[in-house]
């Protein structure tokens, strides 16, 4: 009598398609740079995974075909970004497993602690800041957890919200997921993925408590803590 084979037991995705477009250096060099949450044009793109614009445009078609990545048009112009916070879900999951990059020079050390202190994981807060993020709003009973990954606002939380300029309305019109822990692969604690930490960074932005650095990096205004203190300081009043 023949057995089934084990991986027909296990598995009930055909990951083999997914998995060959991801594994190819240059496709996984535009992912990752996508994954910074930005709309990038085809030559940008070759510049960061270091490959001729022509071999670039033959790879970007693949993704396109493989559901990974989708294309603006703006006029004459043709920008790529991921297909959706699953896609980079899936890229920040690897570098959970990844061995780190080699740090060969003053440059790269610098641009690997930026990452690791502060950095947009997609859309959203991620690094040791975005740590420390989540603990904080759970720590003020601002967020709760409702099972073993996925949180929701409390009372306090949702005036915390309005003090920050957050329309929690519009966050519940969307059909993303609202708060979901994403397990941080420099911090290897989870920070907050979803509608609401990517609402929150991006008023973050505008307020000036970060701002963009190189890549997918952060900087930190110095007086961030000060801001976070005070605004945190609102749920209890």
């Amino acid at each position: 009598m023949t057995s089934e084979p084990t991986v027909g037991r296990v598995l009930d995705r055909d990951l083999a398609p997914v998995a060959s477009l991801i594994g190819d250096p240059t496709r996984i060099a535009m992912l990752a740079a996508l994954a910074e949450g930005r709309s990038l044009p085809a030559g940008d793109l070759a510049r960061r995974a270091g490959v001729h614009p022509a071999t670039a445009t033959a790879h970007l078609r693949r993704l396109v075909e493989g559901g990974l990545v989708v294309v603006r048009a703006q006029g004459r112009h043709r920008y790529h970004e991921l297909a959706g916070p699953r896609v980079a879900a899936a890229v920040e999951a690897m570098a959970q497993l990844a061995p780190a990059t080699p740090v060969r020079s003053l440059r790269s050390d610098r641009a690997a602690r930026t990452l690791a202190e502060a950095r947009t994981c997609y859309d959203h807060l991620a690094g040791r800041r975005g740590v420390e993020l989540r603990d904080r709003l759970l720590a003020v009973d601002a967020l709760r957890m409702f099972d073993d990954r996925d949180h929701e606002v409390t009372a306090a939380g949702r005036r915390l919200m309005a003090d920050m300029g957050v329309e929690l309305p519009e966050l519940d019109r969307t059909r993303r997921v609202f708060a979901r822990t994403c397990l941080d692969w420099t911090q290897r604690r989870p920070h907050l993925a979803g509608a609401l930490p990517a609402a929150l960074t991006h008023r973050m932005l505008d307020l000036g408590w970060v701002s963009r650095a190189t890549g997918r990096g952060l900087h930190v205004a110095p007086d961030y803590d000060r801001r976070l203190d005070t605004w945190l300081s609102g749920s209890n009043g």
